[in-house]
């Protein structure tokens, strides 16, 4: 494909809107486009209406979970729950229930990641051992103490670095894994025997909605949550075990908190197309596809860069780019043009990052929307900078 090219003395004259856009324009980092052919009235609607107790909602929240088992060929050894509160409220609640048996050591590399920093700081008074590192780069993993409990982001969705696989977490580690794989799942092979408790959210690889978080355990999350009880109390939407036993119904479709089940029929979709194009090893390769394209758009652009310029952690789901002399006003105002011309939404990186652009280039995206978006950035860069 042959894209438009900034030219010599294009800064003097009214730049020229490329011909062709993207046919679905959506970017967001989350929620995130939805998958090819989706409409809602495509969606499975029995269990609408009716109590998520009976068995046909029992029946529908059980096949979604086996649908993600399949879909992540999870062994047998991890249970996998639907829980209240997106990636957010899956993540605090195995905080709140497993740490506090032994240190902790939390990374942050982005926003998400201090955000666990400050709940095991301020909310759990926790004294854990911190190691962070700049926007775009990754702590020292050879540092960490696996004596701990480590918390982490697989794939940080505000930064756009994840850490390159699972080889730095030890097989002997005594301290559990915590992953937040909001933006991992689907997108990476996650080595599972290295996982002991992963969060994620169907609002990013699959496209579903928001509002409801998964929660996955490994048997030492399990043996963990059985054989300790936290010094604070928890609120019912935490609350895991009973009678020192796990609640194994959170993990069969018995959910905590009444879900809704619009929302699961919407994951079901998502996972069923999934399974459809044939499955993880699919997903994986439409965002490798995608991030490739988008490399080659950044390649050819002296004024765009990556955020993460070290390939071997940059992420290739929510890709973070830097712009040249760019202000928070000028991406502002970038994002903002691309937005009013229905080429691109919701493009603007992230408030608590620098100043630059986050392109989602999740399963649920077409790689030639991608391609297509390249001339638009051209047509936005120019119409600025030569206002």
């Amino acid at each position: 494909m042959t894209e438009s090219m900034p030219q010599a003395g294009a800064l003097a004259r009214t730049p020229t809107q490329p011909t062709r856009k993207p046919a679905r324009p959506f970017f967001s980092s989350g929620p995130c486009a939805k998958p090819p052919g989706y409409s809602p009235d495509k969606l499975a609607t029995a269990s609408l209406g009716r109590s998520h107790r009976a068995k046909i909602g029992k029946t529908r929240l059980q096949y979604c979970i086996d649908l993600m088992r399949e879909l992540l060929q999870l062994p047998d050894t991890h249970r996998i729950g639907i829980v209240p509160g997106s990636d957010t409220g899956a993540f605090e609640m195995a905080m709140w229930t497993m740490l506090g048996a032994r240190g902790v050591t939390t990374l942050a590399w982005e926003s998400f990641g201090e955000g666990w920093v400050t709940d095991a700081v301020k909310q759990l008074k926790l004294e854990p051992n911190v190691i962070r590192a700049d926007y775009g780069q990754l702590p020292d993993l050879d540092k960490v103490d696996w004596s701990d409990d480590v918390l982490f982001t697989w794939n940080g969705t505000t930064s756009g670095v994840r850490v390159p696989d699972g080889e730095w977490i030890p097989d002997d580690r005594e301290g559990l894994s915590f992953a937040d794989a909001t933006s991992a799942v689907f997108a990476y092979d996650l080595p599972w025997d290295k996982i002991d408790v992963a969060t994620f959210s169907w609002q990013k690889v699959l496209g579903g909605e928001g509002g409801h978080g998964v929660l996955i355990l490994g048997p030492r999350a399990v043996q963990r949550l059985e054989e300790y009880t936290p010094a604070w109390p928890l609120p019912k939407v935490f609350r895991l075990v009973s009678k020192g036993k796990l609640t194994e119904g959170v993990f069969k479709g018995e959910t905590i908190n009444t879900p809704s089940m619009l929302a699961v029929e919407d994951a079901i979709f998502a996972l069923e197309w999934a399974k459809s194009i044939g499955g993880a090893d699919a997903l994986k390769a439409r965002s490798h596809a995608n991030a490739e394209a988008l490399d080659k758009i950044v390649a050819h652009r002296p004024w765009l860069g990556h955020l993460a310029e070290d390939k071997g952690i940059r992420s290739k789901t929510s890709v973070c780019l830097t712009v040249e002399g760019a202000d928070a006003d000028f991406i502002k105002a970038f994002a903002g043009s691309l937005e009013k011309e229905g080429a691109a939404y919701d493009i603007a990186g992230y408030r608590d990052a620098p100043p630059g652009l986050r392109i989602w280039c999740g399963a649920t995206v077409d790689t030639a929307d991608i391609e297509a978006l390249g001339p638009w950035l051209d047509w936005a860069w120019e119409s600025l900078k030569g206002a």
